[in-house]
Order: structure tokens, then C-alpha cells, then sequence
């Protein structure tokens, strides 16, 4: 997952808080979302941590949008137990409808499925 910064914040990096299992890390080409090598990650650890960023995203302090892969949204619902709305995120990608997810999708899906 890309995460996209506001433009009044140079960089971000660490723990968004206790019990994801993920942490944003600084690349050459950006900032994204990565897993923790160290200690146990919850089977929802990765969805909780998108909806966090997408979260941050909405509010605009500090990011300003995500991009998650649809793949990686999908494996993060299925690994959640939301295997209707990892389907669906699979369906329409197979449409042709949708390869990525911004913040704002994000909250919608989480809405529609009421997750």
C-alpha cells in the first residue's frame, strides 16, 4: 500500500499504533505500508491498518490519500474473514472495473459490507 503524504508533511514513519503488525516505512519512491518481521500479526492486523491510513487520509492531517492493490486489499479482507467483501473486490477487478483503491473507497466498502 502506496500512502500518499499531504504536502505540508515531509516524511512519516514508525508504528500507527499497537496491534496491526504493520508500520509505514520511507522508500526511495515514497512512503507504504509494510509488514512487521517481529511479533505476531492479527489475522485482521493488515484490513485494521488500511482503514486506519484511509482514515488519516479522510481527516488530512498528514496523508492526504492511500493506494492499495486490489490484491493485497482482497488478501487483507480474505486473511480478515470477510470473505464477501474480498470476493467482491476480486469481482471487480475481473470486470475491469477497479485495480486500485483509494481512502475514500476504502470507507465506502467498509460502509456498504459494514465491516
Amino acid at each position: 500500500m502506496e500512502i500518499i503524504l499531504n504536502q505540508r508533511v515531509a516524511g512519516i514513519t514508525g508504528s500507527l499504533g499497537a496491534g496491526f503488525g504493520y508500520h509505514i516505512q520511507r522508500r526511495k519512491n515514497g512512503f507504504f505500508g509494510k509488514r512487521n518481521t517481529k511479533g505476531i500479526v492479527p489475522p485482521d492486523g493488515h484490513w485494521r491498518f488500511i482503514v486506519a491510513c484511509a482514515g488519516l487520509a479522510q481527516d488530512g492531517m498528514h496523508i492526504a490519500n492511500i493506494r492499495v492493490h486490489w490484491l493485497e486489499l482482497q488478501t487483507a479482507l480474505y486473511e480478515a474473514h470477510h470473505f464477501i467483501a474480498s470476493e467482491h473486490v476480486r469481482r471487480t477487478y475481473n470486470d475491469k472495473a477497479k485495480a486500485t483503491y483509494d481512502a475514500r473507497d476504502i470507507t465506502n466498502l467498509k460502509t456498504t459490507f459494514s465491516l
